[in-house]
């Protein structure tokens, strides 16, 4: 599949109706272990926010926001900002972790969870549409992208026939993966397929390199590398185990996966779903963001394309045959 196609269709995808049930197959919920939840602080907290004032400016059917998120670069950003921004304007905020990618949306739909900060907006599409979830997305945040990491292997030169390359098991997510290796020339997909639901039935062609892939839980990624050739890794967990995304070896191109803020349906007009769309997009948490996450793709209301590094590492060619 031409690369100008997959470009072309990542930009249009979005408009597409009917996106395949196999998106949400991969995540296993049942052995996941259960979500760790942050005690809420006690009063109003201080913080670096110099917009957040100490009165209580706050819905008055909603004073506490609990927020679930999966652990790394998303949590750490109600930790450090979001978190003391609503406390100094006198709501009370509790943060739920995941290491998983189901459990935020049931928890969400079953009112654990007020707004959870995880998924970008094709997989929170096919996920809601799937399990019949009254669910919708409110604001982007920024997201760290979608990268190839070395393993065993140190640099992309050093592809070879036969090598091992992981990438996560949920589908969405595999499908970003396929689509980076065939921008690489690693494999090639079939022609006029989905992008963001590509699997492995849609690879025309494997035969230059003879992958073998090996499908991952997300968050296992970061530890597994020294068993394959390549890793490709989401990069809120490439931050979370210490890898920093300009060490990736190539990172997807596309703006299509900014991630997404989610909430109930019923509760996207109400007072405190605002307050936090505020603590998200106010100046301060944009300066904290481009000063803590250099390298991330930001919302698009910031400007993200102009503002945001998407360069990548200085060869991504693979080099013919090379030695292993």
């Amino acid at each position: 599949m031409k690369l100008t196609d997959i470009s072309r269709q990542v930009a249009t995808a979005f408009a597409a109706v009917g996106v395949s049930s196999l998106v949400l197959v991969g995540c296993n919920n049942s052995s996941a272990p259960e979500a760790t939840k942050e005690p809420v602080t006690e009063g109003t907290t201080e913080t670096t926010n110099t917009e957040a004032t100490t009165t209580s400016d706050i819905d008055p059917e909603h004073s506490k926001i609990v927020i679930g998120t999966t652990e790394g670069d998303f949590a750490d950003m109600v930790r450090n900002q979001v978190k003391g921004s609503l406390e100094a304007q006198g709501y009370e905020v509790e943060l739920v972790t995941f290491t998983d990618y189901v459990r935020p949306n049931v928890a969400l739909a079953d009112g654990d969870l007020d707004i959870n900060i995880f998924q970008h907006k094709p997989y929170l599409d096919t996920f809601k549409k799937e399990n019949n979830l009254d669910l919708v997305e409110v604001f982007q945040v920024p997201t760290a992208p979608l990268g190839i990491y070395a393993g065993k292997k140190t640099k992309i030169e050093e592809v070879y026939k036969g090598m091992s390359v992981s990438a996560p098991n949920d589908p969405s997510n595999f499908a970003r993966a396929l689509v980076m290796m065939n921008e690489l020339g690693w494999i090639t997909l079939k022609d006029n397929i989905d992008p963001l639901t590509a699997s492995k039935a849609d690879i025309a062609d494997n035969s230059k390199y003879d992958i073998k892939i090996v499908e991952l839980e997300a968050a296992q990624l970061p530890r597994a590398r020294d068993e394959v050739d390549f890793a490709i890794i989401n990069g809120n967990y490439a931050t979370d185990s210490g890898i920093k995304l300009t060490e990736a070896l190539f990172q997807e191109p596309s703006f299509a996966y900014v991630n997404w803020s989610a909430v109930k349906t019923a509760d996207k007009d109400k007072k405190w779903v605002k307050d936090v769309t505020n603590a998200y997009n106010s100046d301060a948490f944009k300066k904290y963001a481009h000063d803590t996450f250099p390298g991330y793709k930001y919302p698009k209301i910031w400007g993200a394309d102009k503002s945001t590094n998407t360069s990548t590492a200085a060869s991504t060619a693979p080099v013919e045959d090379p030695a292993k």
